[in-house]
């Protein structure tokens, strides 16, 4: 239960910060390029980057903050961090196949997905 609190939390500042930004980043840039959105999901990776870093220098970060950290704040702020990260290790273990077949699959059926609902809901 402890651990669901710390990533709870974590996950709800990483919302409130990813909100937060896009909101400031819109008004500094109004174009139609979702440049909130981008530098969010650019900043949360090299975020999870370091954390990750950290983490496997000589474990400089206890389990309750990784969970906070990267598990919740990051998890929270983009989880295109995260499918960043999965991607790098796809690559850092020579498994190039699952790599390109997880980017690829996830892009495009993403965004079909979202097609998909929206077509689906007008409708009916």
């Amino acid at each position: 239960m402890k651990a669901i609190f710390i990533i709870a939390l974590g996950g709800a500042i990483g919302s409130i910060s990813r909100y937060g930004s896009q909101i400031y980043l819109y008004k500094l840039y109004p174009f139609v390029f979702p440049m909130g959105t981008f530098l969010v999901n650019i900043s949360g990776c090299l975020l999870i980057g370091i954390l990750y870093g950290l983490s496997e220098k000589g474990n400089l970060l206890s389990p309750e903050w990784r969970l906070f950290l990267i598990t919740g704040f990051c998890g929270g702020f983009t989880t295109f961090s995260t499918f960043a990260y999965e991607n790098v290790n796809l690559l850092r273990n020579s498994d190039f196949l699952y790599f390109g077949l997880y980017t690829l699959s996830s892009v495009v059926l993403g965004i079909v997905g979202v097609y998909l609902g929206i077509f689906l809901i007008k409708s009916f």
